[in-house]
């Protein structure tokens, strides 16, 4: 099950992606899939039709991680 997140890139605005696993803490990269601004435009610093990127983490500033609809339902029922 693919994770969604938000990458915080310096310098840039924030990228929306997907990711089959969390990063570990000695990874240099990560891949990513699907990845767009927050807007669902396309980056457009890639190619047409580029669908997967490997990122070097040293770009990164830091990394959210989306709750999937299962989660949000869950809290939205107690919340209610």
């Amino acid at each position: 099950m693919a994770l969604e997140i938000i990458l915080h890139v310096m310098n840039q605005d924030p990228i929306i992606a997907e990711i089959e696993e969390l990063p570990q803490p000695d990874d240099l990269m990560i891949k990513v899939t699907n990845p767009r601004y927050r807007d669902g435009r396309e980056l457009h610093f890639l190619d047409h039709g580029v669908n997967t990127v490997i990122w070097p983490v040293n770009q990164l500033t830091f990394i959210e991680i989306l709750p999937s609809e299962a989660e949000e339902r869950i809290i939205g029922l107690v919340r209610e």
